[in-house]
């Protein structure tokens, strides 16, 4: 049985690899494709801390805007070319969405259920609200444009595809890797019941806060890409509340703290 999960396993990838060099030349296909990927990028580190911890975010598109706006400045004030050398700057995009997670999962992890989620789309939107008004530094309604690349339409997808990818495998690692050790445990153990978890002796605090961090970390570098794809970062799009919705009804929908629920969805 093992064989035989492997050897679907390996199917699976070559069939992911392969699949936008064989349609390449179909450009709504692959673009679709990148999309997908972006957002299973986003699904799989949204899971990571409400599918494991039962804390159900709407606010996760911060994290998205953070990670797409970091990535857009830092293109802009360093005078980054289009091209291969801007996907450097992902990890820089993750990590200052996971380093602000810090403050504000503090904030919004004193908080439970209905009160959580009113908080986290409360947070969603007084960053977009400052993201409209920061003119000097988000370029306000108008957005930031991003370096322009330098790949004909044939190929202009795969980059994006197998970076998209790249990205995807960590998170799916990293979220493979968290469920099935002690601190996984933890986590789920919160989800069945926090405050008997408490009583085990998780320190449900900090883990929260650890998954959340982690959670945003991926997200950020998902809004980091579409930005780069799309070629333009404006408040509207960057911390869109209609993301959060997409996000939660692909994790629902695949299966909710499952491993495989993210990219089912």
């Amino acid at each position: 049985m093992r064989r035989v999960k492997s050897g679907a396993l390996i199917v699976c990838l070559a069939l992911v690899l392969v699949f936008p060099v064989l349609l390449s030349p179909n450009l709504a296909v692959t673009g679709i494709a990148v999309f997908t990927l972006i957002l299973a990028i986003a699904v799989t580190g949204w899971n990571i801390f409400s599918g494991y911890t039962g804390y159900i975010s709407l606010g996760h598109s911060a994290y998205y805007g953070l990670g797409a706006y970091t990535f857009a400045l830092a293109c802009q004030n360093w005078h980054i070319p289009g091209g291969f050398l801007p996907f450097l700057l992902l990890p820089l995009a993750g990590l200052v969405a996971g380093i602000c997670a810090i403050p504000l999962g503090w904030i919004v992890l004193h908080t439970r259920q209905h009160t959580f989620i009113v908080v986290t789309i409360a947070l969603l939107f007084i960053l977009q609200l400052l993201a409209f008004n920061l003119k000097s530094i988000s370029g306000g309604s108008g957005g930031i444009f991003l370096p322009l690349t330098p790949w004909d339409a044939f190929t202009f997808d795969l980059p994006f595809y197998y970076i998209a990818l790249g990205v995807l495998l960590l998170a799916i690692f990293v979220s493979w890797w968290l469920r099935h050790s002690k601190y996984g445990l933890g986590l789920l153990a919160i989800r069945d019941d926090e405050d008997r978890a408490l009583g085990l002796g998780v320190k449900t605090g900090p883990s929260k806060l650890l998954a959340y961090v982690i959670s945003a970390v991926f997200v950020g570098m998902a809004g980091a890409l579409f930005g780069y794809y799309v070629g333009i970062i404006y408040p509207a799009g960057a911390f869109d509340p209609a993301v959060d919705v997409i996000i939660a009804l692909a994790a629902f929908g695949g299966g909710l703290g499952t491993l495989a629920g993210p990219l089912l969805g």
